[in-house]
């Protein structure tokens, strides 16, 4: 059986996502940048120069896709440390802070947790909140709802990808369009 698949084309880049139907109404096309090296430097060498011009303190990304592209982003510009907004409370943690939040990837409720030592990292700091798709902005909007409550200040919000509506906000840089289906 031939899997139906849609042809991302990311500058010099080529990656053949397998679309994947949610319910009656919607199929993507599934981008899963874990284990892409190379997609995950390239993106992060686009992203060093559309943040040349933004002056920011941390990387902020969400448990689990974005964390390769913090990564490297951070190793590139030169940002000894990024955080990550983990899927649920970590017994590691210190005084964590959780909102609920909602996404058309997962079918069930999730939330979104700040360890207390990285709110205190970020109190009063510029942060970009990088990602690796954004579709309807539920979990960058619930991520920068956390970043607040930390006093901190989201300064810039990035992805890989804009899928659907959301390749039409004014609020986040993105690097390509992805349609859903």
């Amino acid at each position: 059986m031939m899997t139906k698949t849609y042809q991302l084309k990311l500058g010099p880049l080529t990656r053949d996502l397998p679309l994947i139907q949610l319910n009656q109404d919607l199929t993507i096309a599934s981008f899963v940048l874990l284990g892409d090296a190379e997609l995950t430097h390239y993106a992060a060498t686009q992203f060093t120069e559309l943040l040349s011009d933004v002056s920011f303190d941390y990387l902020v990304t969400i448990e689990s896709k974005g964390i390769p592209l913090a990564q490297e982003l951070s190793w590139l510009t030169h940002h000894d440390r990024y955080i990550v907004l983990r899927k649920s409370v970590k017994d590691y943690m210190q005084a964590p802070v959780e909102q609920p939040v909602s996404s058309i990837t997962t079918s069930a409720d999730q939330e979104l947790v700040l360890d207390g030592t990285d709110a205190d990292l970020i109190r009063g700091k510029r942060v970009v909140i990088v990602d690796d798709v954004i579709s309807t902005g539920g979990s960058v909007l619930t991520a920068k709802q956390l970043i607040e409550q930390a006093d901190a200040t989201v300064v810039e919000q990035v992805a890989i990808l804009a899928e659907g509506d959301a390749a039409e906000r004014k609020d986040i840089r993105y690097l390509e369009k992805l349609p859903l289906f």
